[in-house]
């Protein structure tokens, strides 16, 4: 490699760096804007991320990126810790955000600065002995909107690795020609790595237990024999991405020691989760609706209440039923302990709190906490809201858009002739079909949009903030995209399109903006399918 080339790559890889900072910051708004009240609780953590984006842009020369970073500082460093955004400091950080957007953008998304908008993703990369497939999978990857990159040696992938960590790697047991040297080359990358990089083995010819051994061990987390459909690969890399970084755990803690309060919030803080501190037991009610935390903290005794009775009120409210609740008490009477945990309480430590054992009790609850609410308003195929949570969704940016006074589209998708792939190719081709969907709309809309499968072939999409203009561009682009995605079938391929119906909000309930949706569906059916129809208002 030249040394203008190497440096070159150098450049890449640190715009790489400031952009996947600005995304941190892009993401921390999303989370603030979402409740203005929230800003207090966001607001250290957001001051952080930009101020390491101002750091690594100055550093790195990036003139758009230095500029709007210092413009969010400057307006969070304004705003006083304990107090939500006004209107005015709203509309200044949500047009500073904007800039940074801006700067941020995909050269695609260059001509469309209105649409929701879409990041450069960190790279896949792909070590296979099959060129064909591998060629075959980059292109697949890339209508997901990953980035691919395929080698032909295991010196060109350690080179690559060591210039940026990938987000995963698809690697043969075999990549290099002799026995299980694709193994040993991954043994010897992830020595390389704070962190593991997540690997997903394929194999023709070995499945023995020895070698999936091997392989779990240097960071394998699926090992694929004999050969895979391209779709299930892809299906796997999309569950070992950034994309799916989880996010960090909100927890309440509610302790009228301020010595102790702010022992905790540090100790949670390190831990890299968002933690909300209260001191006195009758502000929990605001601390809850502001807040809406994961998993609540309680001081077992405090002046004028104890943590028995708060989690009682607590538990009257359904939304917090199965949040989980943890005592803190200096009491070592098991006996009183379990009283305490059968009044709504799920766990109970005692102080003084040792920090590893309380942040291991708090990633385990969370963890379930979550699988359980996963369980409740998720479908089991696609990953995507149920039909019941995607109304209530809808329901509440209904109130967030009145409130606000903005724009709120709604859309109803419908796969065509999803009768037929059935009867051709067979159910389970026809649930691939329907998570290759999910997962394509995921790829191509914010964060901030709320994507749910209604029911079948039909999914429905919220897009707070958008213009109709707007959403009919984007689901009109995401359709001919997907149009043009080969679904594979054994050794068949075939695509699948879909119509569409978009209607905005016009000051009505969700049920009648649901139905002006459907009708708009209605009519791209009968235009002959395969359109986006935006609803009259």
């Amino acid at each position: 490699m030249s040394d203008a080339s190497q440096k070159e790559k150098l450049r890449q890889h640190f715009a790489r760096r400031v952009t996947t900072q600005a995304r941190v910051v892009l993401d921390t708004w999303q989370k603030t804007h979402t409740n203005n009240n929230s800003f207090p609780a966001h607001r250290e953590e957001l001051l952080s991320a930009s101020d390491k984006l101002v750091r690594y842009a100055q550093r790195f020369e990036m003139a758009g990126h230095a500029e709007a970073g210092r413009t969010i500082l400057g307006l969070i460093r304004d705003r006083p810790a304990d107090k939500p955004l006004d209107d005015t400091s709203e509309r200044q950080l949500q047009d500073a955000i904007d800039a940074l957007a801006r700067s941020t953008l995909r050269r695609t998304d260059q001509s469309n600065t209105e649409a929701p908008h879409q990041f450069r993703r960190t790279p896949v990369y792909i070590a296979l002995a099959n060129a064909e497939l591998a060629n075959r999978l980059i292109r697949q990857l890339e209508f997901f909107g990953f980035r691919a990159s395929a080698f032909d040696s295991a010196e060109e992938l350690t080179e690559a690795c060591a210039l940026h960590k990938p987000e995963t790697i698809l690697m043969d047991v075999n990549f290099g020609g002799s026995l299980n040297a694709g193994i040993t080359t991954i043994e010897h990358l992830q020595e390389r790595h704070d962190t593991p990089i997540p690997i997903i083995f394929l194999s023709d010819e070995d499945g023995t237990i020895q070698t999936r051994l091997r392989a779990s061990r240097c960071g394998g987390e699926e090992f694929f024999y004999p050969a895979v459909d391209p779709g299930q690969l892809i299906e796997k890399i999309e569950t070992y991405t950034h994309g799916n970084t989880v996010e960090p755990y909100r927890v309440l803690v509610l302790d009228d020691s301020r010595a102790q309060a702010k022992f905790m919030e540090t100790v949670l803080k390190r831990a890299g989760m968002t933690a909300h501190i209260i001191t006195d037991p009758m502000e929990i009610i605001n601390s809850l609706d502001m807040f809406s935390p994961e998993i609540i903290i309680l001081d077992m005794y405090m002046p004028g209440c104890t943590g028995m009775e708060i989690a009682r009120v607590i538990r009257q409210q359904d939304r917090f039923h199965s949040v989980p609740i943890i005592y803190l008490s200096a009491e070592d009477d098991v006996t009183k302990q379990l009283h305490a945990m059968s009044l709504g309480g799920d766990d109970f430590l005692t102080k003084p709190i040792d920090p590893k054992h309380l942040i291991a009790t708090l990633h385990n609850r969370g963890r379930r906490a979550r699988s359980l609410l996963a369980l409740m308003i998720r479908d089991s195929l696609t990953g995507l809201y149920n039909h019941t949570h995607t109304l209530y969704l809808l329901d509440q940016e209904i109130v967030r858009a009145r409130q606000k006074d903005h724009s709120l589209c709604f859309a109803m998708i419908d796969i065509d002739f999803f009768k037929k792939v059935n009867d051709t190719f067979g159910h389970p081709i026809g649930d691939r079909v329907l998570r290759s969907l999910s997962m394509f709309l995921k790829q191509r809309l914010r964060k901030t949009d709320h994507i749910g499968r209604y029911g079948g072939e039909e999914f429905a999409i919220i897009l707070p903030d958008t213009r109709p203009s707007d959403a009919r561009n984007v689901l009109n682009e995401i359709r001919e995209r997907f149009s043009e995605l080969l679904q594979p079938a054994g050794d068949r391929e075939f695509n699948v399109t879909f119509s569409c119906g978009v209607a905005a909000w016009n000051n009505e309930s969700s049920q009648t903006l649901c139905e002006r949706a459907d009708r708009a569906l209605y009519i791209s059916k009968e235009n002959g399918r395969n359109c986006v129809t935006l609803a009259d208002n």
